[in-house]
């Protein structure tokens, strides 16, 4: 067992933590409705922060299992605040994991983020120039004018092979510092309850003290699967000459088309309601606004810019607006890129870290 003295120090750089108030009295764990025998959080790991125990602190099933009720907060005679370590605790879990693991240290630091959104943003440029040659003019002005579809098209969907690769080797070091094997039949078995379990939000519902949250995360679930899937089926239907873009409010006879545009209308309209709600939750409360980091803002504020230059950049081409929709999608393009791209190290990854370990909690009681 190698200990860290620094572990604390890493772990605050997610959080205001004071792990050292914690006397271990184990009322968090006896409060939780979460916690069971075999998964006793967030004591086990406020007791491993204090020894600096890194390797057991991030390569554990319970910081997934713990979904941030705040109960444990809220009871600790100590103010502790187990939940803001836990939220620290899987934070420093993605950066760790995280493959290539530069682009962990990134993500997770604002210092970087200037790179990170001018780096797609001169790519997108660079695109758009090389693609000049095979653009065709229109007799109003389209996004195709700069971006064809099926370039575009190529490019996100290799974007998105890219993404699962490093989801799947970042996910593979979680594995197996859990002590797990990769090919673990707990991994196959538990997909689908704990697939069941996530949709539901089942375990959100079983909080008391954030039991306002519930509504904020199912719209926003809602919505970006709603914008997804949109997307997805978008670009395969370009790709396979089904759609052509832009996509019309409506079309006696392309009704897919026009499926399509007002889905993706309704999903950005309920993400951003889901995000809103979110995000007024988290500035209300001077508590959780200040223990809130630059790792818990960056997410939700970029669906949010994603969500409103997607419908800007709508309305300045339904207006004619011209250049004015351009820059405004070369942003909304960037942004999308941002999401995609930096998936595997933001605070999205938690949707994969917590299937796998909830898939394989919900099969056998090891830990």
């Amino acid at each position: 067992m190698r200990l860290d003295p620094s572990l604390h120090r890493k772990i605050g750089r997610f959080g205001d933590v004071d792990v050292d108030a914690c006397y271990n009295c184990g009322n968090c764990t006896a409060t939780c409705s979460l916690s069971d025998e075999d998964h006793a959080f967030p004591r086990r790991m406020m007791h491993y922060l204090q020894i600096g125990n890194h390797e057991k602190l991030v390569g554990s099933l319970d910081p997934w299992l713990c979904h941030s009720c705040g109960d444990c907060s809220a009871r600790c005679p100590r103010d502790a605040r187990p939940s803001d370590v836990v939220n620290a605790v899987r934070a420093e879990a993605v950066k760790s994991f995280a493959f290539p693991s530069f682009m962990g240290r990134m993500v997770a630091s604002p210092k970087w983020l200037p790179v990170l959104f001018l780096f797609p943003l001169g790519l997108f440029i660079a695109f758009a120039e090389a693609l000049r040659g095979i653009t065709k003019a229109t007799p109003s002005p389209e996004f195709s004018n700069v971006f064809p579809e099926l370039p575009l098209e190529i490019f996100m969907f290799a974007l998105s092979a890219l993404v699962i690769l490093s989801f799947a080797l970042s996910v593979t070091k979680f594995i197996r510092a859990t002590g797990a094997k990769i090919r673990d039949s707990r991994l196959v078995r538990g997909v689908v309850p704990a697939a069941r379990e996530i949709l539901s939000h089942a375990r959100f519902r079983k909080c008391e003290e954030e039991k306002g949250r519930t509504l904020g995360h199912v719209l926003t679930f809602s919505g970006f699967v709603t914008l997804f899937i949109v997307s997805s089926v978008e670009g395969l239907g370009t790709w396979f000459h089904v759609v052509t873009l832009p996509l019309p409010f409506w079309d006696a006879h392309n009704l897919l088309a026009s499926f399509l545009k007002i889905a993706a209308n309704a999903g950005g309209l309920v993400l951003l309601a889901g995000l809103v709600m979110l995000l007024m939750d988290r500035y209300r409360d001077p508590e959780k606004r200040a223990n809130s980091t630059y790792f818990d803002w960056l997410l939700p504020w970029l669906l949010v810019s994603i969500v409103l230059t997607g419908f800007l950049s709508q309305g300045t081409r339904l207006m004619g607006l011209g250049h004015v929709m351009f820059g405004v999608y070369f942003i909304h393009l960037t942004l999308i890129f941002m999401l995609f791209a930096y998936m595997p190290f933001s605070k999205f990854a938690h949707v994969i870290y917590r299937t796998v370990a909830m898939s394989m909690a919900s099969q056998s009681g090891e830990h």
